[in-house]
């Protein structure tokens, strides 16, 4: 597998208190199995769709117990060096960089607008076996209520151009590696409740939106939003039953035009 390029995401994890019972609702939900977890690092589970590893689950660390909640990994071929560049760009590492065994080195981190993310430096974990596939992340979008702070900062952070949609109903950016779209940016509105803070949400693929919904609900999830078709898919947001948001879609069905970008 190649090395992931700088700033493209490359893995997803969550912390739940309910470890089983996350097993549980995601392999309904999206037909995931699991790893066998290792105490040496802190029972952190992988789950695999179709065989290859697509996301993990893990235990609270102390004193993080109920804030469930999924986290995005940027590749980076220099975890320390990215950690410096967060500093300076107004950003708070959470976690220094800490190497994972031969696995590789991580680094948990806030932008400037309160999205938490993480950084890591692939070792003979490169990230994600699959992407885009039934099970495997797809997309991911960064909400928050002040954009300005979040793209100075995640330009300035990681070798990203910026675009943005043209249209004046919404406030949404794009970033681009070379030719490729890796990440979104979406400025919340009102319909947040006001407790809710920024935040990285993350697609997952599924064969059918309305079905892994139905699941979802029927186990527990919430459906915050959708589904809705759009030119990119038909997809829905949802909460676990644990409370961290996610988004499932479904890539194969899309319907309309897609939206005019401009470069920024």
């Amino acid at each position: 597998m190649a090395v992931q390029p700088e700033g493209k995401p490359c893995w997803a994890d969550a912390m739940f208190g309910d470890l089983e019972g996350a097993k549980r609702f995601y392999g309904e939900v999206l037909g995931w199995t699991f790893g066998e977890s290792s105490s040496e690092y802190g029972h952190y589970t992988q789950a695999y769709a179709d065989g290859r590893a697509v996301a993990a689950v893990v235990p609270p660390m102390p004193g993080q117990e109920g804030q469930s909640q999924w986290c995005l990994y940027f590749a980076s071929p220099d975890a320390a060096a990215t950690a410096e560049k967060i500093r300076e760009n107004g950003g708070e590492v959470l976690m220094e960089p800490m190497q994972v065994g031969e696995f590789g080195t991580m680094c948990l981190a806030r932008e400037p607008s309160g999205a938490v993310f993480g950084v890591w430096q692939g070792g003979t974990h490169e990230g994600f076996e699959a992407v885009a596939t039934p099970g495997a992340y797809c997309w991911a979008e960064v909400f928050t209520r002040e954009p300005e702070k979040a793209d100075g900062f995640l330009s300035a952070v990681f070798p990203f151009r910026m675009k943005e949609i043209e249209d004046h109903a919404i406030d949404f950016r794009m970033f681009d590696i070379g030719e490729e779209t890796v990440l979104g940016r979406m400025k919340m509105t009102d319909d947040f409740p006001p407790e809710v803070p920024s935040y990285i949400n993350v697609y997952f693929t599924v064969d059918d939106c309305d079905e892994a919904v139905a699941r979802a609900v029927k186990l527990g999830g919430i459906l915050r939003f959708g589904p809705m078709s759009s030119p990119f898919g038909r997809f829905a947001a949802l909460s676990d039953p644990q409370g961290a948001n996610f988004s499932v879609i479904d890539i194969t069905t899309t319907e309309g035009e897609m939206p005019r970008v401009k470069d920024v």
